[in-house]
Parts: C-alpha cells; sequence; structure tokens
C-alpha cells in the first residue's frame, strides 16, 4: 500500500475534507476545510470524489516523503512548493515518475494551501467525515495535527485517476515529476491591500445604530493575531446598536458575523460552535468566503453589503463553473 511519510510537520498541517454534517443537533461542530473551493479543485483535477480528505496547509508548510507513482495536486496558497528542489506548478495534476520530497517554504500569498492525492487518505471516518477537529481530538490522524514521522496510508485509487495517470506518463521520464500542460486557476486568492468581502444583512441587523451602519460599510478592519479555525476577530471600528439587546443563542453558519459585548465583529469560520449568542448583523456571502478564509493575521478587509438573491446568483455561478471543470476534466482523461 502506497504512503506518505512526515519529514517535518509544519506550523499546522491537519487531514480535512468538506466537514462533519448531521450531528450538529447534538453539539458537534461541522469542522471541515477553512477554504473547500481549493479543496474541492483539488480532488476534481485528481479524479477523487471532491469531498475526499486532504492536507490542509497553514502558513508555515511541510516537507513530505512520497513514493513515485503517485499522483498529486497542490490549490490554495502558494506556499512555495517544491519537489526535490524544483518549484512545482500548483493547481494541476503532477505525476511522480520517482521518490520524491515534497517542501512548503515562503508564504508568496494567500495562508492555506491543499494537497491532494489520488485515492485520498485511508483513515477511519468519524461521524461521516475525516475531518480534524483539534478541541475535540476527533478524525484525521489521531485527532491532532501531523507530527514527524507520522505515515499517512492512501486509498485506491479511481479509473479517472488513472486514466489522468497514463496519460501524463507519456511525458519524459526523466524529470522526477510530470505535470499537466492545463490547470485550474484560483482566482479566490486576495489580490490587493485590501480585501473587500461581500456580505448580506443577518437577523439583528436593522438594531444596529445608523452611525455603526456606515462605518461597518466604509471602514477597513484588521484581521487579529488572535483569530484561528474557529473565527476571526476584527479590529476596527466598534460596532454599537441603538439599545441593548437580550437574546437566547441561536443558529450560526460559515460566515455568520456576531458583534460580542466589546463592539469588536467575530466573523465564524470552519471549527464554530454549533450556536451562539452574540447578536448576528450580516453574513459573509458563501462565493467570498474562500476569499476570506486565505487572509493572515494583520491583513485588511472592507465589507459590501449586497442583497441574499445577489449572493445566491454568486453561489449557483460558482457551482455551475465546479460542473464544467468536473465535464472537462473527464473529456481531459480520455
Amino acid at each position: 500500500m502506497m504512503s506518505i511519510t512526515v519529514l517535518t510537520p509544519g506550523i499546522l498541517t491537519t487531514i480535512q475534507d468538506t466537514g462533519r454534517y448531521g450531528y450538529q443537533k447534538y453539539g458537534v461542530i461541522v469542522s471541515g476545510a477553512m477554504d473547500t473551493y481549493a479543496l474541492r479543485l483539488s480532488n476534481i483535477m485528481l479524479g477523487n470524489n471532491e469531498n475526499e480528505g486532504v492536507l490542509e496547509i497553514t502558513l508555515i508548510g511541510p516537507s513530505l516523503s512520497i513514493k513515485k507513482g503517485n499522483l498529486i495536486a497542490i490549490t490554495g496558497a502558494n506556499l512555495s512548493p517544491t519537489i526535490n528542489g524544483k518549484k512545482v506548478p500548483m493547481g494541476r495534476p503532477i505525476y511522480l515518475n520517482e521518490d520524491i520530497v515534497l517542501k512548503f517554504g515562503k508564504c508568496i500569498s494567500g495562508c492555506r494551501s491543499y494537497l491532494s492525492v489520488a485515492g485520498g487518505f485511508d483513515i477511519p471516518i468519524f461521524m461521516g467525515s475525516k475531518s480534524t477537529y483539534l478541541r475535540a481530538k476527533i478524525g484525521g490522524k489521531d485527532g491532532r495535527a501531523l507530527k514527524k514521522d507520522d505515515r499517512l496510508e492512501l486509498g485506491d485509487k479511481s479509473q479517472l485517476s488513472l486514466s489522468i495517470i497514463s496519460k501524463l506518463k507519456e511525458f519524459s521520464k526523466e524529470e522526477s515529476f510530470s505535470a499537466a500542460k492545463w490547470y485550474m486557476k484560483n482566482i479566490m486568492l486576495p489580490s490587493s491591500d485590501v480585501t473587500v468581502i461581500r456580505v448580506f444583512e443577518d437577523s439583528q441587523f436593522k438594531y444596529v445604530n445608523e452611525g455603526s451602519i456606515n462605518e461597518f460599510f466604509s471602514a477597513t478592519f484588521n484581521i487579529d493575531a488572535k483569530s484561528d479555525r474557529m473565527g476571526y476577530r476584527l479590529n476596527g471600528p466598534k460596532i454599537e446598536f441603538k439599545e441593548n439587546i437580550e437574546m437566547i443563542s441561536g443558529e450560526v453558519a460559515f460566515g455568520t458575523i456576531q458583534i460580542p459585548p466589546d463592539g469588536n465583529p467575530i466573523i465564524l469560520l470552519a471549527d464554530r460552535g454549533t450556536s451562539g449568542g452574540y447578536p448576528k448583523i450580516a453574513h459573509v456571502a458563501s462565493f467570498d468566503i474562500q476569499k476570506l478564509v486565505q487572509l493572515k493575521p494583520y491583513d485588511k478587509v472592507q465589507f459590501k453589503k449586497i442583497t441574499l438573491k445577489e449572493a445566491e446568483m454568486l453561489y449557483l455561478s460558482r457551482e455551475k463553473d465546479i460542473e464544467k471543470l468536473k465535464r472537462s476534466v473527464k473529456l481531459i482523461s480520455i
């Protein structure tokens, strides 16, 4: 059986898929990848199920020993990946002609990179998911981040994966790896000093005073250094309400923007709780969540108001693009 060996683990490398759904009513969080778009792209281009588990690599990446004959792909943040010292192209299938060492270096753009392997990782599925939830120590590799000398067994490759490999084997075998000529561009990475994130109104938006509403949509906020997979804390103008709000805990989702007593917004992310008791003033459009989660501490963000209908149309357009990608990969491999 094929496997990957961890030589150095990086700052935070975990196995994640699209999440653990269906158990929130029991207090079990969804978790999963922060950038599900990058995760899905990496799996699709290899012929995996798009929800298959991958390695989520944060800021400082690992060094991995990978055996020849494997098919890999890297999406999301550009953390300067190299194979045996040679730069690795991202966003495309890469076939390994020999045993290699994959290393990640300087962070060029984004925050989280995703490494997928044809066949996925052969690890136990816990409550319908392979995702790692660190606080509860469940899922992934023994419920924790990867560490030195971990060995990750790989699953069986799909017929589509084998077809892609067959095509790449036609390229030169003199190099340690063969990369596909085609690629999938990840347009979700932040591309300017200030990242604009589109949001729509949530339940308690109507209680925010007018001055705070104007500042929320005109000011620049910074990602606080204390942010993590549970949520981004923002530093900027404090959000104030017309009156004190008494409320009980209610449902929350990926992208919910809450206002705690100190007035500094918190954007809930992958490891959010199953409910929250702070006022919810807005929600990030799902199309822009993948751009949001690639921001690092101290990065700057501004909010732009859109309607729920506009958010839905953005979501549908992205899903149509993903379906086109799936069909394209199948055609390319024929």
